[in-house]
Order: structure tokens, then C-alpha cells, then sequence
């Protein structure tokens, strides 16, 4: 029996990529998952499959961007299963685009999604895990995070952002509450986020450093289950993921 068994796992994104290849592996091992995103039909249709596997799933609309939409997916979490265990802070944007194009709009949505969508899952389940006195927060950065790419100034920015909280919230919760942390950062998935790139410039930059091979959304969920699945005296705080032939 996997230690995931019956724990409630809530994720916000859940509705493609590595967000619902998280939901589909976390569930094969027997979590109960909350799919949260905005695509409720496509949310509909990744849960009844699960369920048809066996597994539990519910689905809950969030807007990560709002407060009040993130506190509502949390008050829907407990009051289905009366816990959460584990608070997967996947939603994120990758509109790339060269600084001097200044597109503003997309620089605010970034700042909006990848970090205040991070600070208000984290607001929200962590006086649920205080309470409880454990409990899993893991947050998807990027290599990113890690080095500036052409065109990914403000990408990059709040993926730093996101390590830097992450830690922080490491060394505040190391011995009390029994709280974990994970980073998770992923090179190049395939996944929608290309898709969200309306510079052409940056887009070309991007596919000049880009892996022949990249990864798919199934090695992020298996990084996030086998951190998930350490003993309570073990923690995974962060693991970055890349394809074998990516440089950066």
C-alpha cells in the first residue's frame, strides 16, 4: 500500500499537462485529488476517467488570481474529506516575450499566476496544515528559476520568485507543524505553455535552446510521487528535472 493512500491532494492547473498527469498518477496510487482549473468541461472529463480507473476525484472552478476563489477550493477540500494533505501549486504562464516589446498585460498575468497564485494556495492551506500539524505544500518553478533564457526576463523573475518563497517557507517550517516543502523544476515540457507565447522573437529564441527531446508531463508527476512518497523523516525540497540533452 502506497503512503498516498487515501490522502487529499489538491491541485490547482489540473485540467492539462503536468497538472493532470499529476491528478492521474497521484490517484493510481490511491490519494483522493481535487482537480481545480478554469476548464470545467475538461475537468469533468480527466476526473470521470479516474474514477472509471478506480480512483477519487472531485473538481472545483479556481481562478488562482482571486484570493477568494483559492480560499473557496480550500473550504471545498475540507469539507468533503475534513483534511488536506498535500497543496500542489501548479498553475502557471510562459507568455515569453523580449522586454522591449513591452507587453505589460502579460508581464502582469505572470506576476498574478506564477507568484500571487503561489502566496494565496499557500495562505490558504497552511492554517489547515498548522492545525492538522502536517502536511505537503510543493510548488512547480522551472529551470528558469534557476537561469535567465532571451525574451524570459519576467518569466524567469517570478520563477525566482517562487524558489525564494518556497524556501523561506522551508526554513520557517523545518521542526514545527510538521510541514513539508517541495520545489519542483521542470526544463521543457510539452505541455500548453508554448502556446501562450505571442513574440515571435522570443519564441525563436526559445526553440534555439530548446531539447529535441522534451520531457513529458508523466516525469514531473513521477518527480512530485517520489517526493511525496519519502517518510515523514525524509524531505524532498527540490528537485530539478531536465531532458538529457538540455544544456540550460
Amino acid at each position: 500500500m502506497s503512503s498516498l493512500t487515501n490522502q487529499v491532494v489538491v491541485i490547482t492547473g489540473a485540467s492539462s499537462g503536468i497538472g493532470e498527469a499529476t491528478a492521474r498518477r497521484l490517484s493510481a496510487k490511491g490519494a483522493r485529488v481535487i482537480l481545480t482549473a478554469r476548464r470545467l468541461e475538461r475537468l469533468e472529463s480527466i476526473a470521470a476517467d479516474i474514477r472509471a480507473q478506480g480512483g477519487t476525484a472531485l473538481i472545483h472552478p479556481i481562478d488562482v488570481t482571486r484570493r477568494p476563489s483559492v480560499e473557496e477550493v480550500k473550504d471545498f477540500a475540507v469539507a468533503q474529506f475534513g483534511r488536506i494533505d498535500v497543496w500542489i501549486n501548479n498553475a502557471g504562464v510562459m507568455p515569453l516575450a523580449y522586454m522591449e516589446k513591452l507587453h505589460v498585460d502579460e508581464w502582469e498575468r505572470m506576476i498574478d499566476v506564477n507568484i500571487k497564485g503561489v502566496l494565496y494556495g499557500i495562505a490558504a492551506v497552511l492554517p489547515v496544515m498548522i492545525r492538522q500539524n502536517s502536511g505537503h505544500i510543493v510548488n512547480i518553478a522551472s529551470v528558469a528559476g534557476h537561469k535567465v533564457g532571451l525574451g524570459g526576463a519576467v518569466y524567469s523573475g517570478t520563477k525566482f520568485a517562487v524558489r525564494a518563497i518556497t524556501e523561506g517557507l522551508r526554513m520557517e517550517m523545518v521542526g514545527r507543524y510538521g510541514i513539508r516543502t517541495t520545489l519542483i523544476s521542470p526544463g521543457l515540457v510539452e505541455t500548453e505553455l508554448l502556446q501562450s507565447i505571442t513574440d515571435p522573437d522570443a519564441l525563436e529564441a526559445l526553440k534555439a535552446r530548446a531539447s529535441k527531446n522534451p520531457l513529458s508531463s508523466r516525469h514531473i508527476a513521477d518527480a512530485i510521487l517520489y517526493a511525496l512518497e519519502q517518510p515523514e523523516s525524509v524531505a524532498v525540497n527540490e528537485i530539478v528535472v531536465r531532458p538529457s540533452d538540455q544544456m540550460n
